[in-house]
């Protein structure tokens, strides 16, 4: 039987399209590009809020090996949702490789699609240029794709994965 999800009586009205989001989430997905070799990560998201209208958002990953083990260090991202009118929201993403990003999407029941509205990269960052993302609730469990427009290469399929809510 799936677990069953009530609304917290404190989330800000704004952001109440976007609280299925709220809590730990843990999982695995696929990483690949034409640029980089293909590999299993691991993945952790917590998702949380203060009653004020935004979601903060914490995503540390780890490359795994065939057996599941973790490998070392992937990505990590920190941000905050945002809502941006009726079915709209904003993801405003910054990550320690020097890059910051804003998408821009729409928000229906358990489910989420953005794109990159704006993309910034410090001196030293990868050549990086837009990315698609969608979020969804399938049976209980977060899964999420991320198309990317990186390395000279236009928006190709680069990461997906299912987490499952721990708390």
């Amino acid at each position: 039987m799936g677990r069953v999800f009530t609304l917290d009586p404190t989330i800000h009205p704004d952001i109440a399209p976007l609280a299925w989001l709220v809590g730990r989430w843990e999982g695995a997905g696929v990483l690949g590009y034409p640029t980089i070799e293909s590999a299993n990560f691991g993945q952790e998201i917590v998702v949380s809020h203060d009653t004020r209208p935004f979601l903060r958002w914490e995503s540390q990953s780890w490359i795994l090996d065939d057996a599941g083990n973790k490998v070392r260090p992937s990505g990590t991202e920190l941000g905050f949702w945002r809502p941006a009118g009726q079915g709209e929201a904003e993801l405003l993403l910054t990550h320690p490789t020097g890059i910051v990003e804003l998408y821009y999407g729409t928000v229906e029941p358990g489910r989420i699609e953005l794109q990159t509205d704006g993309v910034l990269r410090s001196p030293h960052a990868k050549d990086y240029t837009a990315a698609k993302r969608m979020y969804g609730l399938v049976q209980s469990n977060l899964m999420w794709v991320m198309d990317m427009a990186a390395m000279g290469q236009p928006l190709t399929s680069h990461l997906s994965a299912e987490l499952k809510r721990v708390d």
